[in-house]
């Protein structure tokens, strides 16, 4: 029944999946508690309900359902659905859900323990939980560790590695990445410097939304150097 749930929710039939998922959160099915949880928090077929949306994923994570660990740490981490703001909680909630193999938590895992957010600093350990994360193509994990072996920060300093991880972020189309990917063409890091790639991805990431990138291509194009 779950399996229908979710084909109902996939294809934009709220009313349908609300009821399924209500009748399996009410028999302590997890799944369907984490992803009922999410329907009131969103309003999808639904008043938005943030009490009855905690209660779910606090039921959920109980079970350790993964991704109701995952989403209830974010509303620890950002005070938010009725929690108090709790970084000690919400790495604890984040860290099991990164050890039950949930990409964006061993990124948000990673983010915290690289700036000593609700736990120690520790950038080794940032490393391990950014290349857990890589494993599975998460961009973003990509992108923070190559800052990692750009900088030798809890990893032997590697400019090919950084390379080869900026360049996986910039793939995905990850704004960050991509700016950062033609940084290191524009210094020759890790590569051959190449003017022409630099600017390049530092115009595709002001497309995507970057700040610096996008500053720097405005600049640019008021000095006359280039025209679009």
């Amino acid at each position: 029944m779950i399996e229908q749930a979710h084909g109902f929710y996939n294809s934009g039939d709220y009313k349908k999946a609300m009821e399924l998922y209500t009748e399996l959160a009410d028999q302590n099915n997890p799944d369907a508690q984490t992803s009922l949880a999410f329907m009131y928090q969103n309003a999808q077929g639904c008043d938005k309900d943030d009490a009855k949306a905690l209660e779910l994923y606090e039921k959920a994570a109980e079970a350790k359902q993964p991704y109701a660990l995952f989403n209830l740490a974010i509303l620890y981490m950002n005070g938010l659905g009725g929690v108090s703001h709790d970084q000690f909680k919400a790495h604890d909630l984040f860290m099991e859900s990164a050890q039950r193999e949930v990409p964006p938590a061993m990124y948000e895992v990673g983010l915290m323990l690289e700036r000593g957010l609700g736990c120690m600093q520790n950038f080794s350990e940032a490393a391990f939980w950014y290349e857990e994360g890589a494993k599975r193509g998460h961009p973003q994990c990509f992108n923070n560790l190559g800052v990692l072996y750009k900088d030798g920060h809890g990893v032997v300093q590697d400019d090919a590695r950084c390379f080869i991880c900026f360049s996986r972020a910039a793939e995905a189309g990850l704004a960050e990445g991509l700016y950062n990917l033609g940084q290191l063409y524009d210094q020759g890091v890790g590569c051959e410097a190449d003017h022409d790639k630099a600017l390049d991805y530092c115009r595709k990431a002001a497309y995507a939304g970057h700040e610096k990138a996008k500053s720097i291509i405005k600049s640019l194009q008021e000095d006359g150097k280039i025209v679009f």
